[in-house]
C-alpha cells in the first residue's frame, strides 16, 4: 500500500494552482503596464514644461541684451525696436550655435496652425546684404502697427544665406501670448504700461511677457531692458 506522502496532485488542485499563477501573472503585468503608462505621462509633461521653459528663457535672455539701434528705411531713420500686443521686433546678439554669431533682428509672433497658434521666431543677421538682398531669404521690412509678425510663409528651422536668416518654431501650441511695454510715451505724463511701442526713439524700460500652452500655465515674466531706468514696485 502506498504511503500518504507519495500521493500526486489531483486535477482540482492542479487547476487551482494554474488559476492562481494566471491571476498573479495578470496582476504583475497590469502593474507593469500601469507603471509604464505613468512613466510615459510624466515624461510627456516634463517635455512640455521643458519646451515652454526653454522658449521663455530664450526670449527673456535675448530681451535683456536688446540693442537700441536705428536703420534708415525709405529715407527715414527708424528705431528697429517695435512692439505690439502679439508681436515684437528687436535687435540682440546671438551666439555661434544659432546661425552666424553677431547682432540679429529678431521677430517674435504667432502664426495660425489649427486649433492653437504657434510661436515663431524669425531672425535676420544685421547686415545690408542679408536685410535687402532677397535672393536667399525674405527681405526685411520693419514691423509696423497692424502688420503681422510673420516675415514670410515657408519652411521652419531652416538656415539660408549660410545661417544669416532662419525661422524657428519655439512652441507648436500656444494658448496665451501677450506683450506689454513699460515706459513714458511722448506726450505722456507718467511712465505706464502700454500694449504697443511703435516708432519710439527710446527703448521701453521693461517688457512683460505672458506665455502659456494648453498643457502648461506659467506666471508672467517681467524683463528689464538695458538702460539706466528703474522700475518701482508700485509700477508693476
Amino acid at each position: 500500500m502506498r504511503s500518504q506522502a507519495s500521493r500526486g496532485f489531483t486535477l482540482v488542485e492542479l487547476l487551482i494552482a494554474l488559476s492562481l499563477i494566471s491571476l498573479i501573472t495578470l496582476l504583475l503585468f497590469s502593474g507593469l503596464r500601469l507603471g509604464s503608462r505613468s512613466w510615459e505621462a510624466v515624461e510627456t509633461v516634463s517635455e512640455r514644461v521643458a519646451d515652454l521653459r526653454i522658449a521663455r528663457n530664450l526670449i527673456e535672455r535675448a530681451l535683456r541684451q536688446t540693442q537700441a539701434l536705428t536703420l534708415v528705411v525709405d529715407g527715414v531713420e527708424r528705431s528697429v525696436f517695435a512692439g505690439e500686443a502679439e508681436a515684437l521686433e528687436w535687435v540682440a546678439p546671438l551666439s555661434d550655435h544659432v546661425g552666424i554669431p553677431g547682432l540679429y533682428i529678431l521677430r517674435l509672433g504667432l502664426e495660425e496652425a489649427g486649433e492653437y497658434p504657434r510661436l515663431v521666431l524669425t531672425r535676420w543677421l544685421l547686415h545690408d546684404e542679408v536685410l535687402n538682398d532677397g535672393a536667399e531669404n525674405p527681405i526685411w521690412e520693419p514691423l509696423m502697427e497692424g502688420v503681422g509678425a510673420s516675415a514670410e510663409p515657408g519652411a521652419f528651422d531652416r538656415d539660408l544665406a549660410q545661417g544669416a536668416y532662419g525661422r524657428t518654431v519655439l512652441l507648436p501650441r500656444v494658448e496665451r501670448f501677450r506683450l506689454e511695454y513699460f515706459g513714458q510715451l511722448p506726450g505722456g505724463v507718467e511712465r505706464e504700461w502700454s500694449e504697443e511701442w511703435i516708432d519710439q526713439r527710446a527703448l521701453p524700460e521693461a517688457v512683460r511677457l505672458t506665455l502659456s500652452t494648453p498643457e502648461q500655465p506659467w506666471p508672467d515674466a517681467l524683463v528689464r531692458l538695458p538702460g539706466p531706468q528703474v522700475i518701482r514696485d508700485q509700477d508693476r
